[in-house]
């Protein structure tokens, strides 16, 4: 059988013997409507909020809250939609960076379209480190509310995201735009802390200790005037439903549209999971990690798990892989987290636990030395990697493939 992966600019071919090939997982189908209309109808039949135009009047100044270029949101087609409504007002659009870099041109102009000629010097882009924040409040774990001053200081704001699982917040979208997005680096580096708990993992959040925290310190904000747009998008990336309205009815509409699009059922654990990363999670190992975290669920005890991400800005915020670098086994670095933690150190802690469970192959751009920190074996192409496993895991190994695993989730019936 001959099946094709894509892998940064182009793609990856490889044979597998029938007998080898269990399936191939891609996220559902759903109907799509991806025109403004469907933006449209959302903020003129918001969930629990005056519609957007009411919302906005006597507003004196907007801020605009929208997604890194780490996210497909179509931040400017759903801005494009609203403009009508932003008319003389004074509109400043701030991007929500969490704890990675600033974008470069490119991804200016992939987050903000055909706008961004036009808005550029009203884009301002959040820095855990330095941006000047203040501090609203502290949630029950001691979580310190610390925001970007431009969210504090404004008069309304419309915050825009999409919703897919996240593997330790639950999903992305709605306060995840706040915490981390906009926030100072202690507060982010507090609630990532308890991404070390075993119930820190994608599509929980009652229980969740990262999940819950974000939502005890999002209560800091509750005398803030919010309006928020979140979107569910199909596995093109075009947008199949909307919601408005409330930062948390609208997240949480989404959500349940969010498991028909990206939960998919298998029909058992597989010798071999293929984890493919696919634009714009590609980015980085820092992003890419989280195809390996998801196909933990799909891949039995002792088997194995191939990475293919182009990584093509190489590492990422380095924390995690200098704590793996510095472990010579999975335990060694799970052993080195528990003496203290740094921000980051959750997501070594999350390969380190996947590393105790299966061996990790990677296809990726980057030095095979780094890949080796990670606790990644290096492989030169895709065939290689698969015909490998099979040889040493046995000729009756299944291969499976998960099509772009960072918000893909499998589920085998019982075990997740």
């Amino acid at each position: 059988m001959r099946v094709e992966v894509p892998y940064g600019k182009g793609k990856e071919v490889v044979e597998i013997p029938e007998a080898n090939l269990g399936e191939i997982v891609y996220q559902k189908d759903v109907s799509s409507n991806d025109k403004m209309q469907i933006i449209l109808d959302a903020v003129r039949k918001p969930l629990g909020s005056k519609p957007l135009g009411e919302f906005l009047k006597g507003a004196r100044d907007v801020l605009v809250i929208v997604n890194d270029a780490t996210r497909p949101t179509p931040s400017w087609r759903i801005i494009t939609a609203i403009l009508p409504f932003l008319v003389k007002k004074k509109v400043r659009y701030l991007v929500a960076t969490g704890m990675h870099r600033a974008p470069t041109d490119e991804e200016y102009k992939f987050i903000f379209g055909d706008l961004y000629e036009q808005i550029k010097e009203d884009v301002f882009v959040h820095d855990a480190k330095l941006s000047e924040t203040v501090l609203l409040g502290t949630s029950k774990n001691g979580t310190p509310m610390k925001i970007n001053k431009m969210v504090a200081d404004a008069d309304r704001i419309v915050v825009i995201s999409s919703v897919e699982p996240h593997y330790f917040a639950g999903y992305t979208g709605g306060r995840k735009s706040f915490l981390p997005g906009v926030c100072a680096y202690e507060t982010i580096e507090a609630n990532h802390k308890l991404a070390l708990s075993i119930d820190a993992q994608a599509l929980k959040l009652k229980g969740n200790p990262v999940a819950e925290d974000m939502d005890d310190a999002m209560s800091a904000l509750k005398d803030k005037k919010i309006f928020s747009i979140m979107v569910v998008l199909d596995k093109n990336h075009r947008t199949c439903c909307a919601y408005a309205g409330d930062l948390k009815e609208s997240f949480l509409a989404a959500k349940k549209m969010a498991d028909e699009v990206f939960v998919v059922d298998l029909r058992q654990k597989y010798d071999i999971v293929v984890a493919v990363t696919a634009f714009p999670y590609d980015i980085d190992l820092y992003q890419s990690q989280k195809a390996l975290d998801n196909a933990k669920y799909a891949v039995r005890d002792g088997g194995v798990i191939i990475l293919v991400s182009a990584c093509r800005d190489g590492v990422g915020p380095p924390t995690f892989l200098n704590l793996l670098g510095s472990a010579s086994t999975p335990k060694e670095a799970l052993d080195k987290i528990a003496q203290g933690y740094k921000l980051g150190y959750h997501k070594a802690a999350k390969m380190a636990e996947i590393g105790l469970k299966c061996k990790m192959l990677a296809l990726t751009k980057l030095d095979p030395e780094v890949s080796r920190k990670a606790h990644l074996t290096p492989v030169n192409s895709l065939q290689e990697a698969i015909d490998s496993s099979i040889r040493e895991l046995g000729p009756l190994s299944k291969v499976t493939f998960i099509m772009d695993a960072v918000i893909t989730v499998p589920r085998v019936l019982g075990t997740h």
